[in-house]
């Protein structure tokens, strides 16, 4: 894991870029695509001093692992991972070699399987997926705190 901004001294974290990334091969690596996730945030709290919440923890996790999973599924050679925190937020990219976009499927109680793009934008503030020169580039965001009254951050209650 490529861990950025981390020996810089103390400027706080709008002065500075705090970010993680590592490729993948194999499907196996999906747990370690979590692990580093889950890695990337424990140090953002332990370093940074920037509160991260179960929620948060337990979504960014979910997010990487069905994003992760998907590029791993559906497009040859690696996948790229990306870990950045803005303004209060963990915006969670990957990047694969296919140009087919992802499609989200009309809901079906008996299908198995083929959830994780749903899941992944269901979960996260903003959802994004963009063509680039070779590939496909996929963003989740995920707010890292929860208001006072345990909304999580960014989603207005129902």
């Amino acid at each position: 894991m490529d861990l950025a901004g981390q020996d810089e001294g103390p400027k706080s974290l709008v002065d500075r870029r705090v970010a993680a990334g590592a490729a993948f091969e194999g499907s196996a690596e999906i747990a370690e695509a979590r692990d580093m996730a889950r890695d990337f945030l424990m140090s953002v709290q332990a370093v940074h001093g920037l509160p991260v919440s179960a929620r948060a923890m337990g979504t960014v996790q979910l997010v990487v692992s069905e994003l992760v999973t998907n590029a791993r599924k559906y497009a040859p050679g690696p996948c790229l991972l990306d870990l950045e925190i803005s303004e209060g937020a963990v915006h969670i990219s990957v990047w694969d070699s296919s140009t087919t976009l992802p499609s989200i499927q009309a809901a079906d109680p008996e299908r198995i399987g083929q959830h994780g793009t749903e899941i992944a934008m269901a979960v996260s503030q903003t959802f994004c997926v963009h063509k680039e020169p070779v590939g496909k580039r996929i963003t989740g965001v995920i707010e890292l705190a929860d208001d006072p009254g345990g909304d999580p951050a960014g989603r207005q209650p129902s």
